[in-house]
């Protein structure tokens, strides 16, 4: 748990600050604790356990800024690197932008840090052993079945305690605690002809209690075999689905193009889109960060700002650019909050009711490629411009009937999303962006 000494050693750092010659000052406690145990072939490989606790301060005075930190908490060091810091910013060059948030914007319900029950109080009982029997019973090896055999298992299990505790000299004053229980595995099998072929699945949920480890060691085995056979096939327009484990990659890029650091910087694709239609009707994406017992919620960011639910686009209309304190400034705009925190991209489908999963979207769909995942590639922020490299299964008549791979598709997120034909309800919680199963049409494969 956060102390009271730790709290107030918190204050004593705000208060050092303006006495050392900061007009304003924000400090961030943050504390963390981490185990981990990893195995190797069904056998522990490493124990890893890391605590962490340290003081970010942001000092404002005389037009200028600078952010510092440190790990150092006893008093009389930190007395000495705050002032240090204050002086070293005074000789920085102007920058009138900068200022905290103004008090109307902090949070104030943030008062005990667990409001959106985000701490399960069974993570101060979990010992060394369970962590231990955890990842070894997720293990699935030795494994074999019909034409392969599995050679090589690396599987993580850990668990992790985050506090955060903030504090401005405008009257902020916030807490934060978040537990998370996660197992993510990556297998290799080989098949009768030697041809490898990997996969790869996790999980990760605020309580103790939620997690099923070893479903997800099968799930890793599932995905690697379900490639055996896996080639090129020929290319074209086809149907694009994107299974939901990845298809935040079609809506990252849209969140990046909103920051208020790429639009100040004229790097983003949707710059001068705010209010405008750029995007299908069909499509919703809101901000959900007070979604409880998820972990990622959060009721404020890192300058203290309540964050609240809200459409970031509604009806393809661009509703919300993220912008911060400082980049509200630069732009001449008012400010908002500085990222999305838990974007949730509402079901949708152009033919009638939604399909609430990806089996319904292939059969929505017919024929086309599913993706399941990526295999390098990259964007242009800029432009939209996309081009990545693909593995997953071909389906028809809304049944998979081969896996592919050594694809790539191409195009530009602008025009790919005006071919959207169905959004599922198939997020996964423990993502940070809850996009479900997308399908698109007409999108440029090259293949054989």
């Amino acid at each position: 748990m956060l102390s009271d000494s730790e709290k107030k050693l918190t204050r004593k750092c705000l208060d050092m600050a303006l006495e050392a010659g900061a007009q304003k000052a924000r400090v961030t406690l943050s504390k963390s604790a981490m185990d981990l145990v990893a195995t190797l072939d069904g056998k522990v490989d490493k124990v890893t356990s890391c605590l962490d606790r340290n003081v970010e301060i942001c000092i404002f005075t005389g037009g200028r800024f600078g952010s510092f930190s440190t790990n150092r908490l006893e008093e009389g060091a930190l007395r000495k690197f705050i002032s240090g810091a204050v002086q070293t910013v005074k000789m920085l060059a102007p920058d009138p932008c900068r200022d905290l948030p103004s008090p109307g914007r902090q949070v104030k319900t943030a008062v005990k840090g667990d409001e959106l029950g985000l701490y399960d109080p069974a993570y101060e009982q979990v010992a060394s052993g369970h962590r231990r029997d955890v990842a070894l019973s997720a293990c699935t090896w030795p494994s074999e079945g019909k034409g392969w055999k599995l050679i090589s298992e690396e599987g993580e299990y850990s668990d992790n305690l985050e506090y955060c505790y903030c504090l401005d000299s405008g009257g902020l004053e916030a807490l934060h605690c978040e537990t998370c229980f996660s197992y993510g595995v990556e297998v290799t099998i080989e098949d009768s002809r030697h041809r490898k072929y990997s996969g790869y699945w996790w999980d990760s949920c605020v309580r103790k209690a939620d997690l099923d480890a070893a479903a997800i060691g099968r799930r890793a085995l599932e995905n690697a075999v379900a490639q055996i056979g896996a080639r090129k096939i020929p290319g074209g327009k086809r149907t694009l689905v994107l299974d939901s484990e990845i298809a935040y990659k079609a809506v990252s890029p849209i969140l990046g193009a909103l920051n208020g650091y790429n639009l100040q910087q004229s790097n983003s694709f949707l710059r001068d889109s705010l209010g405008k239609q750029v995007f299908p009707e069909g499509m919703t994406l809101l901000d959900c960060p007070h979604r409880p017992g998820e972990n990622g919620s959060r009721l404020f960011d890192s300058e203290g700002v309540a964050t609240r639910e809200r459409p970031i686009i509604e009806k393809g209309v661009v509703k919300e650019y993220f912008l911060n304190t400082y980049m509200a400034n630069k732009l001449g705009m008012e400010p908002t909050q500085e990222e999305a925190t838990r974007p949730l991209l509402l079901p949708y489908c152009g033919a009638g009711q939604a399909p609430s999963d990806r089996d319904e979207i292939l059969k929505l769909c017919g024929d086309g490629i599913l993706v399941t995942d990526f295999n390098g590639g990259n964007s242009n922020p800029a432009t939209g411009d996309f081009s990545y490299g693909i593995e997953g299964f071909e389906f028809r008549d809304g049944h998979i009937v081969r896996p592919v791979s050594g694809m790539l598709i191409t195009g530009n997120f602008l025009t790919l999303w005006q071919g959207l034909i169905a959004a599922g309800n198939d997020s996964r919680p423990c993502k940070s962006k809850l996009v479900p199963t997308l399908a698109f049409r007409d999108v440029d494969f090259s293949g054989e």
